[in-house]
């Protein structure tokens, strides 16, 4: 299975035509190179907010409110690409008003299925910037998606910084890290949570990043970031860990063949067991002992 994953720059659009152009060529670009997965970043839907004006799109509560109202339709435009195409589309998460989770939005990937099914899942952590600046709350459990390709689950952006939701997703294949981040710094933490979670997990995760700077939004004017595909560095993956990646800051799809019969051979029989092994830390890791040494 090959999967594409995305450095998405945002722009800013005149009108619906113009969005569902630019959404319809990179599904279609990557489809004709053929991927049938496709991962768009975190937040890489904001630039929804420039239909509604570049004041309300510069403006942290009004964009909001602008991306939130235009999810539907972008909802119903992936639903039929994804037919189209036969693909599967990790769609570019955005903020959604949930009654569920109160009167604040959560950050929410949606995942479209080839039938044009929909599946969502909801950021679990929010940054500093998230929730004192934005007010972005977290939102429903972690999901695992059962697909053609094998179990696949997403952890959006920070949320892959956590080990114990990578140990979560235990039994994913693939897991998919839809990113947005600001600096260089952010890029790398992302991308060392991402491999983090490949070698304790022994699975293949997916980074994407938006990319480029978006002047007109507070809340996504930087952006740096690559795509990237990890496994665990042992047998039948690169001795890095590192399958494949892109050029930092240049946009487009990265693509990576993806066997996932490599991954359930690892786990059974590679250089080291992680993921069979994770149980063995909860008898060995409880409070330290304290010992003085002068």
């Amino acid at each position: 299975m090959k999967v594409a994953t995305a450095a998405y720059p945002l722009d800013v659009f005149q009108d619906w035509a113009d969005y569902a152009d630019k959404i319809r060529n990179w599904v279609s670009e990557a489809a004709e190179n053929g991927a049938r997965l496709l991962v768009f970043p975190e937040y890489g839907s904001m630039e929804l907010a420039t239909l509604a004006g570049l004041e309300a799109a510069g403006d942290l509560e009004q964009s909001l409110h602008a991306v939130a109202e235009r999810i539907p339709a972008a909802n119903a435009l992936h639903a039929d690409l994804a037919r189209e195409f036969n693909v599967y589309i990790l769609a570019a998460s955005a903020p959604v008003f949930d009654p569920e989770f109160g009167d604040r939005p959560v950050n929410r990937a949606r995942f479209f299925s080839p039938s044009g099914e929909m599946g969502v899942q909801d950021k679990q952590i929010m940054t500093r910037f998230e929730r004192e600046d934005w007010n972005v709350v977290g939102g429903g459990p972690l999901r695992l998606f059962e697909t053609e390709f094998g179990k696949i689950g997403i952890l959006i952006c920070y949320d892959s910084e956590f080990p114990l939701f990578g140990h979560a997703l235990r039994d994913a294949d693939i897991i998919l890290v839809p990113s947005c981040t600001e600096a260089h710094a952010g890029y790398t933490r992302v991308r060392i949570g991402s491999q983090a979670r490949a070698l304790e997990q022994q699975c293949v995760t997916v980074m994407s990043s938006t990319v480029g700077d978006a002047l007109w939004s507070e809340a996504v004017d930087h952006n740096c970031g690559q795509g990237g595909v990890f496994g665990p560095p042992d047998r039948g993956f690169p001795s890095s860990g590192v399958m494949a990646e892109g050029v930092l800051d240049q946009p487009g799809w990265t693509y990576c063949d993806i066997d996932t019969a490599r991954i359930h051979d690892v786990r059974k029989d590679g250089g080291v067991l992680n993921w069979s092994h994770w149980e063995e830390q909860n008898d060995r890791a409880p409070k330290p002992q304290i010992m003085g040494l002068r």
